[in-house]
């Protein structure tokens, strides 16, 4: 299975401005994600999809591929992920590089893992799934089964639409994204218009390394995370 390592790094943020080129540890938060990438044995290329030439000049100097610009249509705060990548693979099928899967992989995740990816890689490629992403388990206190939704009177309904589950050793195991590592068949993607098509299978990740930066809280999190003292 040839595999495509997609790293999507606009220049635009609100949550924490500048955030794909601001120093994190002592550097550019992107290098975070093309190191990983690099060291991942099951991806054939690492490429970045960026509009910003200064983001693509340090993408470069990393090590990445940066093939081609992305439209700056593709670069909004609203913009969907799905396009961005679809854009990517049919613009690199038009240079002749064509790939069975795409392993996208967001900057914000600066803490995972080499492994992690190939992981994921490995368990598609034995599996008829569709797609797998990495996954956490969620606490029993935020479990589906045990959350409501307002109906805007002030009442409450299940937010499952099932009845609740009255103990805990009776919850199935449920689980959220981490957002670190989402690998997808590129006929999913190109075809059916999904990052997961039909059959997506989780791969558990690791909480106690878990980060996704979206705010500047996130930020100092993962600054914790990787301080030296804490790694020794």
């Amino acid at each position: 299975m040839r595999v495509l390592g997609l790293i999507p790094a606009r220049a635009g943020s609100k949550g924490v401005p500048g955030k794909n080129l601001r120093l994190l540890a002592g550097k550019p938060l992107l290098h975070y994600t093309i190191e990983s990438a690099a060291a991942a044995r099951r991806l054939g290329r690492v490429v970045v999809s960026t509009e910003s030439d200064a983001i693509a000049a340090v993408a470069r100097a990393a090590g990445a591929d940066v093939p081609f610009s992305r439209p700056e249509a593709l670069a909004a705060d609203d913009t969907p992920m799905l396009p961005v990548v679809a854009h990517a693979l049919r613009t690199l099928a038009e240079q002749g590089d064509e790939y069975d899967a795409v392993c996208l992989l967001q900057p914000t995740c600066p803490l995972r893992r080499a492994e992690d990816i190939d992981g994921c890689i490995e368990l598609l490629e034995r599996s008829d799934a569709d797609s797998v992403v990495t996954v956490l388990e969620v606490p029993a206190r935020y479990h589906p089964h045990w959350t409501f939704l307002d109906n805007g009177d002030g009442s409450l309904r299940p937010a499952t639409g099932a009845p609740l589950v009255p103990r805990r050793q009776e919850l199935a195991r449920a689980y959220h994204r981490d957002g670190s590592v989402y690998v997808t068949r590129c006929s999913v993607v190109l075809e059916e218009g999904s990052l997961y098509g039909r059959r997506t299978l989780g791969y558990r990740g690791a909480p106690e390394r878990n980060v996704n930066i979206d705010d500047l809280e996130d930020w100092a999190r993962a600054e914790q995370l990787l301080d030296p003292a804490r790694l020794a």
